[in-house]
Parts: C-alpha cells; structure tokens; sequence
C-alpha cells in the first residue's frame, strides 16, 4: 500500500507535531518544532522577565524587597487589566485608542457615585458594578459603529479618545478633586489577605490548570483537542505552582512599620479576570468566533458566525475591562483628579499586549501575554524608577522593549508562513 493511498483524498496527511513521540522527548522535540517555525508562545517575555529581574535585582537597591514586589503587584494591576480587553480587540484585527480615557470615565462614575451626602449616593460594590457596566456600555456603541456603519475601529475609538477626554475635563474643572472615601472601592488597591489566605489562594489557582486538562479531556474524549500530554500538563503545573506559591511567599514576607504584608486584593483581581477571560477566549464558542473572525473574518461570516456581533462584544469587553482598571488606578490615589488617567496609561496597555505576544496582525494570541506583558512593563518601569532613571529614560525603554517585541511578532508569522502553519 503506498503513502498515497493511506492518505487518501478524504483523508489530510498528519501534521508534523502530531507525528511527535509523547512524553520527555515528544516535549523536546515539539519545543524545538515551534522555534524552528516561529511558534514561540509566552517563552520570548518569560526569558526577557528573567533577564530584567537579574539585571535589577544586582543594580537597583531595595528591588529584591517584599515591600517593592507588593508595590509591584499594585502598580501593575491596572495596566494588566485594560491589556486584558486590548487582547480581544487585536485578536480581530482592530485597536482601540478609548480605553485610556474609558478608564478615565469609570473612575469618575465611582467617584461621583460615592459622594457622601449626595443624592444618588450608593455602597461602592454597587457603584463599581455601575461604573464597570457604563463602561462596557459605552464600548458596545463604539463597537457597534465599527461594526453596523463600517468606520475603521481607529477612527472611532480615536473620537473616543477625544470624546471621553472632553467629558473628565468638563467634569473636574467644574468640580476640582474628588476624594474617594468609600472603603470597598479603596479595598481594590490598599486591601491586604492575611498570610494563610494568600496560601489557599495560591492552591486554588494551582490547581486550575490540571483541572482544566481533566475537564477538556472529559468534554472533548474522542478527538484530538483531548489528545494533550500529561508530561506537559504534570510541567505545566509545576512552573504554575511555583510562580503562585513563590508570589505568595514573597509577599508575605513583608513589613511595612511593623505591619506584616501579604498578598494585595488587587492581584487577586487581576488573576480572577485572566482565569474568566483566559475561559472565555479558550473553551468557549465565543473564543473560537473571535479567533475566526480575527484569522478570516469573510471565511467565518461564509461560516454562519455573526461577525458585527463578534465585534460589538469584543469592543465591550475592552470597555469593562477599562473600567475596572480605572477604578484600581483610582483606588491607587484615593481620589479622581485632572491629571487622571496616566498619559502613558493607553501606550503601556497596548504594548503590554503585544509584547505579550498577541499579534497586531490579528487571530493570534492569548490572555496570558497581557498578564506578563503587564507584569514585564511593570517590571522594567519599577526597577529604572528604584534606579532614579527620568522618565524620558523609561519611555525609551519602553518603546525599545515595544518594538523589539513588533520585530520578533513579524518575524514569527514569516517563520509560520513559510511552514504552512
């Protein structure tokens, strides 16, 4: 029998990593595999997280602090949480340049939300819930004029931009400062779990990958998305444990004035959505629409996916996501001023995401490239300020990290489209 035959014409011939042997080797190989088709994953921004925190650690004083890591955790947050939404966004191809000032008008709804005395006043979980829906709101119909009237994403999310700016400068030049008293809202950045907390939530997340595994290999028996090796999973695992348990030890190795440290409700924020969202775009229909639509959105409208659907929902998760992220940064001051949101909050969410590794040329990526995007950003942002590095500085950094990133991402697709991948 020939090699045709056993092919034959309804049948496609294997591809190359399924040929793979499993276990220790079968991971070797597939790893080599994907460097030599420029399949490289999350591993370009671990070992660039690596390299910083060496550099750091034996440059910059008090860099290797428990104070300066939980100080980390916080200051990341923020931008993690809107990189998050900008995932979504580049998936399909589209960007949006709203989200910095959308977190700007988040923060606002809260904080006039919580105003003591006021009429409308209302307890701030209620007020963020408020805010964070307002937020997708106003993402849907920006989405919605992408997606139903055909204005490039850029353009509408650039009056966005305009728009949202005007409205917290009309706001607080008639208002001034407005001070957030409201404890649950200042929780979101200032809130410490005791030590053993911190503990049970590092089991938790553990174990939520190899839970996953177990769940896609019941779900989908049979097929070849059940088909994963337990080798990588059981290593998966390990590296998953270790950066939770050893996030949690750090952190609760801390002391500020004789107060102990522990683990900021803001990480914990922030590992919530990346569980929801990294769901979302992995095990769900929706996930795999965006994908389509991102990778070929003629070839999935000729599918029977819904593509201005797709769109309009992409666009208000970037809005919720935003304005979560406002009211974390909020939390950060204590209050909503002029000078809210950070002028370099839009730029870092966006290059988080593409350092991450989500490509700007859309249908590639994932949730976890914003989390250590963000993480990475952070990073080389906290060690050149402990350095006394002017800004200036942290923005040629930043912008050098950035385009290496774009330069490795284009790259990347040459190597898959020169394979056939």
């Amino acid at each position: 029998m020939t090699s045709a035959e056993v092919v034959g014409p309804d049948r496609a011939p294997p591809l190359e990593e399924e040929q793979l042997p499993g276990g220790f080797r079968g991971a070797m190989e597939r790893a080599r595999l994907n460097l030599r088709t420029g399949n490289l994953g999350a591993l370009p921004i671990i070992v660039g997280e690596i390299a910083v925190v060496i550099l750091f650690g034996f440059t910059a004083t008090n860099f290797f602090t428990s104070v300066n890591f939980v100080n980390l955790i916080t200051e990341s947050a923020g931008t993690a949480m809107l990189a998050y939404g900008v995932v979504f966004v580049l998936l399909l191809g589209e960007i949006d340049l709203s989200i910095g000032y959308l977190a700007g008008i988040g923060a606002l709804i809260v904080a006039e939300l919580q105003l003591p005395g006021s009429s409308w006043q209302m307890n701030g979980i209620l007020a963020m819930l408020v805010a964070v829906a307002a937020c997708a709101v106003i993402g849907g119909v920006q989405g919605s004029i992408v997606a139903f009237v055909g204005v490039p994403s850029f353009v509408v999310t650039l009056g966005g931009f305009l728009i949202w700016q005007g409205v917290i400068l009309n706001k607080l030049q008639q208002r001034g400062t407005i001070i957030i008293q409201d404890r649950w809202i200042n929780y979101t950045d200032a809130y410490i779990f005791s030590p053993t907390f911190g503990w049970l939530i590092a089991a938790i997340f553990t174990a939520l990958y190899p839970g996953s595994v177990l769940y896609r290999k019941i779900v989908a028996r049979g097929t070849q998305i059940a088909q994963q090796s337990w080798t990588s999973a059981t290593l998966k695992t390990i590296g998953i444990g270790i950066a939770a348990f050893g996030t949690v030890a750090v952190a609760n190795h801390g002391k500020i004035i004789e107060t102990p440290e522990g683990l900021p409700l803001a990480g914990l924020i922030v590992v919530f959505f990346f569980v929801v969202l990294t769901f979302l775009a992995k095990w769900t229909t929706f996930g795999r629409h965006v994908y389509a639509v991102g990778g070929n959105a003629e070839a999935a409208r000729r599918a029977g996916i819904s593509v201005p659907r797709i769109r309009v929902l992409v666009f208000m998760i970037s809005g919720a996501t935003a304005g979560v992220g406002g009211i974390i940064f909020a939390a950060q001051v204590n209050s909503v001023a002029l000078t809210f949101p950070p002028g370099n909050l839009l730029l870092n969410a966006i290059a988080a995401a593409v350092i991450g590794g989500v490509s700007l040329f859309g249908g590639r990526g994932e949730v976890r490239g914003a989390l250590l995007g963000a993480i990475l950003i952070g990073t080389l942002q906290n060690g050149l300020n402990t350095l006394n590095i002017s800004n200036g500085w942290i923005y040629i950094v930043t912008g050098l990290v950035l385009l290496g990133a774009v330069t490795l991402d284009t790259v990347a697709v040459r190597l898959q489209a020169r394979s056939g991948r």
